[in-house]
């Protein structure tokens, strides 16, 4: 009886630890898990994404084709990839790529004597990011019925952003980066919100996702700190 009764409370005591984490935190062990690795993976790439963007500060950028086409071709490879290891070799392919064609954008703010902007820039995208992610997690509100909102907006930025390009309007630019700067704050809220509620499994596509939203607030917002101070 003493040893039936040990092996049940046992039992109990090895079922009750994931019901007890998820009790205190919301979050399921899953969840959690696929949590952890994306943050470890994301604080990688940036690293490595930072190294590649100072190597290249001093050369020239790629230029608009090479850009998208390096960038929905690594994109593509690594959501073919997501469930292989190799997904994580196409993961630091993407976001180094990324990388090196910010460096010679931030090069240029440097050797024009604005390093500060960039260094605003940088700041602002951190406590976003932290801030942002830290009311998901939280709050563990579910931001799932953002999706249609992100869809549409995501149409009408490419627009607007075509629609500039071929103006030539400052004002429109502006009003691009600001819609940017929007949208990636709030993709970084659903895709958070995404991990958290077990909507996405996957940490690779996690971290990718979560990645591009950075680099978009960060470019966005140093787009905005430039045309404010006059040096853009």
């Amino acid at each position: 009886m003493e040893n039936r009764r040990f092996g049940a409370q046992n039992q109990q005591g090895a079922y009750s630890a994931p019901q007890a984490e998820r009790a205190t935190t919301g979050i399921s062990a899953d969840a959690m898990n696929v949590l952890r690795n994306t943050y470890m993976l994301l604080g990688m790439t940036l690293a490595f994404s930072a190294l590649t963007a100072f190597l290249n500060m001093n050369g020239t950028h790629p230029g608009f084709l090479i850009t998208i086409v390096g960038y929905i071709g690594l994109l593509f490879a690594t959501y073919k990839l997501k469930n292989s290891p190799w997904g994580i070799v196409t993961t630091f392919a993407l976001t180094g790529f990324m990388g090196y064609t910010l460096g010679p954008i931030i090069g240029a703010f440097v050797a024009a004597g604005a390093s500060q902007i960039v260094a605003q820039a940088l700041t602002l995208t951190a406590v976003a990011f932290v801030g942002l992610s830290a009311t998901a997690i939280i709050t563990k509100k579910d931001f799932s019925f953002m999706s249609s909102f992100l869809t549409a907006g995501a149409f009408v930025l490419i627009g607007a952003m075509v629609l500039a390009f071929i103006m030539e309007s400052s004002a429109l630019h502006l009003a691009v980066s600001a819609g940017f700067t929007i949208f990636a704050s709030i993709m970084i809220l659903f895709e958070t919100s995404q991990i958290i509620k077990g909507g996405e499994r996957n940490y690779i596509i996690a971290t990718v996702g979560l990645y591009v939203s950075i680099y978009n607030l960060f470019v966005s917002l140093l787009h905005l700190l430039a045309a404010f101070s006059g040096e853009d």
